[in-house]
This record gives structure tokens, C-alpha cells and sequence, in this order.
């Protein structure tokens, strides 16, 4: 046996007395099928450097190691972190695993330079971890998260579309994004009360922007949909000074005044960002 299963699972949360919280979001894999499923869905090979968020009691991480990655696992619970080289060794003795005992919204540094992101992330703050690996490691190329569906839905959602939001602007600031398949509640212990998806994303070739439109873009969706319903020029007048001074951001951005968020591209609020009059440093908007 290379992989846990829903015994083995149990076995270890008794041991290390570990009871699945809903502050961190745990919600472990007990199902060897689906942790199959992920990476292969994920395209992981033999010798790639993955990262993984929240292994927990480890039933992701061997799946990823049984295929002969290097991974670096990123588990804010100590408890959980000193336990996983342990299991490691005992069911693949011979995998590379790293474990940093961190919360991942805090790292900035990681061993070998990760290529593929492949993780069941924490649902209550999916988003933003996801979105400061994206903007702190470049060398994430690709990779498939499991989330809530109704967040892996928002991730993929193209303008247009009534769950078209702030979590897809931001995310396609970073690449193509596309939901890969449903997960059933019934392999997770505890069982959750929420659906959950897989959600599929490549990194763009090359960045579409510097870092300080990225602030100002970013700031301009958060603005843009935190009232959805109002025209741009008022929603974005907010933080540009005024409407007028957002009618004349948008009119030389080449973007309809009366249009509203979830019509616009990252491209387009991009370029709203770069013809904002007078453009000023941008604090870092929370949740990125």
C-alpha cells in the first residue's frame, strides 16, 4: 500500500488528536481513487518539483509522490507538518519530500523552485492563497487545485457571466483557467456541505502588465465589484476621484463609461489602469 485510505486516515487524526476544523478549512481526502484522479488530471510526471498547500494528513501528497514528483508541502498546522515525513517514509521510503511548516499566505521562498501547483485548498481562503503563490512564484507554470465549486466556478467564469467577478479578473491576470471535472462529497472526511470542483489553470507566456498596474488593477476590479450593479463611472469613480475623472480614464481606455464589471476583460481594466490621470502608487488591495 502506497496511499491512504479512509482507516488508516482516521487512524492518524486519533493519534496526532486531531479533530478537522472549519477555521482551517480541513476537509481530508480519504478516497485513493481521487487522489489518483487529481494528479492525473494535473499532468504531474516523474521528477517535477510540485507545491502543495494544506497536505494535511498526507493523502494528496503520497499520490503525488507515488508518480515520482518532488514535492514541497506547505501545512500550517505543526502537528500535521512533523507527522507527514513520517507517513512518507513508512509508505514511499524512498520519495523527496519537503514539508515547510508555514501558512502559506506568509511564504515568499520555497526549495526548488515549483513548477506545478497541485492542491486541496483550504475553502475558506482558497482565493487569496492562490492568488499570492501566483504573484510570488513565477515559476508555477501550471497546476489543478480542488476548491468549493462554487469558487472553482467563479475562477473559470468568463465576462458576461452572472458568477463573472473579482476572483476571475484577478486570476486570468495570471493565466487560462477552466474547471476539470466534480468531486463528490462522499470522498472527503468529514464530509463537507458544499460541492467541490477541480479547477485547471496554465500561467500566461508572458506577464501583462508591471507590478504596479497589476496594484492599480486589481484595485480598479475591487472597486468595480463591490457594487456590480453601478455603471463603471460611478463605481470606479470612487477610487479615481470622481466620475468625471473615471469617464475620462475609461473614454481613453476606449471603454463605454456606462458599461459595468462583469463586461470587462483583465485587459480592459488594465487598460482603464493605465489611463488613470495622475496615477499614484496603489496600496495592495486585501485578498490581492
Amino acid at each position: 500500500m502506497t496511499l491512504l485510505g479512509p482507516a488508516e486516515i482516521r487512524d492518524l487524526a486519533e493519534l496526532l488528536d486531531v479533530q478537522p476544523t472549519k477555521k482551517l478549512g480541513q476537509n481530508f481526502v480519504v478516497d485513493a481513487n481521487t487522489v489518483r484522479r487529481i494528479v492525473k488530471v494535473a499532468k504531474v510526471s516523474a521528477g517535477e518539483h510540485v507545491v502543495e498547500v494544506g497536505p494535511g494528513l498526507g493523502s494528496l501528497t503520497l499520490g503525488l509522490l507515488e508518480i515520482g514528483a518532488s514535492v514541497v508541502a506547505v501545512e500550517i498546522d505543526s502537528r500535521l507538518a512533523d507527522q507527514l515525513p513520517r507517513t512518507v517514509a513508512l509508505l514511499q521510503p524512498d520519495a523527496d519530500l519537503t514539508v515547510v511548516s508555514a501558512d502559506a499566505m506568509r511564504v515568499t521562498e520555497l526549495p526548488g523552485d515549483p513548477t506545478r501547483l497541485v492542491a486541496n485548498l483550504p475553502y475558506n481562503i482558497s482565493v487569496p492563497v492562490l492568488l499570492h503563490l501566483l504573484e510570488n512564484f513565477a515559476s508555477i507554470s501550471a497546476g489543478v487545485v480542488m476548491v468549493q465549486a462554487e469558487v472553482g466556478h467563479r475562477l473559470a467564469a468568463e465576462p458576461g457571466s452572472k458568477i463573472y467577478g473579482s476572483p476571475s479578473v484577478k486570476a486570468s491576470w495570471y493565466g487560462h483557467w477552466r474547471t476539470a471535472g466534480n468531486v463528490s462529497r462522499q470522498v472527503f472526511w468529514p464530509v463537507p456541505n458544499v460541492d467541490s470542483v477541480l479547477v485547471a489553470f496554465e500561467r500566461r507566456a508572458d506577464a501583462i502588465g508591471t507590478e504596479a498596474e497589476r496594484l492599480t488593477t486589481f484595485s480598479l476590479v475591487d472597486a468595480a465589484f463591490q457594487q456590480r450593479r453601478k455603471m463603471l463611472r460611478q463605481s470606479l469613480g470612487q477610487v479615481l476621484g470622481g466620475s468625471q475623472a473615471a469617464t475620462g480614464a475609461m473614454v481613453a481606455a476606449g471603454i463605454a463609461p456606462t458599461a459595468r464589471g462583469e463586461e470587462l476583460t483583465v485587459h480592459d481594466f488594465l487598460a482603464i489602469a493605465r489611463n488613470v490621470t495622475g496615477a499614484r502608487e496603489t496600496p495592495d488591495p486585501a485578498g490581492h
